[in-house]
C-alpha cells in the first residue's frame, strides 16, 4: 500500500520494499537499539505495522508501529538517514503513520525519545503525566542485545 508521494520521495507501507539491511545498520548503531541482532530486527518487522520511507528505489527511513489496531498503538524505531534529514521528512513519516486508515480511533498512542520531543509534539504527542488514579509502569533492559 502507497501511502504518500512526496516528490521523488516515497513513504509505503509495502513490506516487500524494505531494506532489512539498512534498517538493521541503523539501528544497530541507534541509542535505542544499539547491537540489536538482525534476527530480532526481522522478527519486530515481521509482527509490526511498517512504514519505509524510498528516494527512488532506496529506503532512506523507517518507522513501525505496533498496535491492536483498536485501542492502543505504540511507534518504534523511528529515523531518517543522515544525508535526508533536515527535509521535512521525518514529519512526512509521522503524518503518514497517524493518518493510516487502520490507526484511526485509537485510545492511546505512545513512544519514546530522547531526542525529538519537538517533532513528536507536533503530532499531539507530550510527556506522561501520573495522576493519582494511575501510574505508568514498565520494565527496561537497556543491555538485552549486549548481552545476546
Amino acid at each position: 500500500m502507497v501511502v504518500m508521494e512526496t516528490g521523488r520521495f516515497l513513504i509505503s507501507t509495502d513490506r516487500s520494499k524494505l531494506d532489512v539491511d539498512v534498517i538493521h545498520e541503523f539501528l544497530a548503531r541507534s541509542y535505542w537499539a544499539a547491537a540489536i541482532p538482525r534476527e530480532t530486527v526481522v522478527r519486530s518487522i515481521e509482527n509490526s505495522l511498517c512504514f519505509g520511507v524510498y528516494d527512488n528505489a532506496n529506503q532512506i527511513g523507517f518507522a513501525r508501529v505496533i498496535s491492536d489496531f483498536a485501542t492502543y498503538a505504540y511507534v518504534a524505531d523511528v529515523f531518517i538517514l543522515e544525508p535526508y534529514r533536515e527535509r521535512g521528512l521525518g514529519k512526512e513519516l509521522m503524518a503518514s503513520i497517524m493518518a493510516h486508515p487502520d490507526l484511526q480511533g485509537l485510545r492511546r498512542w505512545s513512544l519514546g525519545t530522547r531526542d525529538a520531543q519537538g517533532l513528536y509534539a507536533q503530532f499531539g504527542f507530550a510527556p506522561v503525566v501520573n495522576t493519582r488514579s494511575r501510574t505508568v509502569m514498565e520494565i527496561v533492559d537497556a543491555e538485552i542485545y549486549s548481552r545476546s
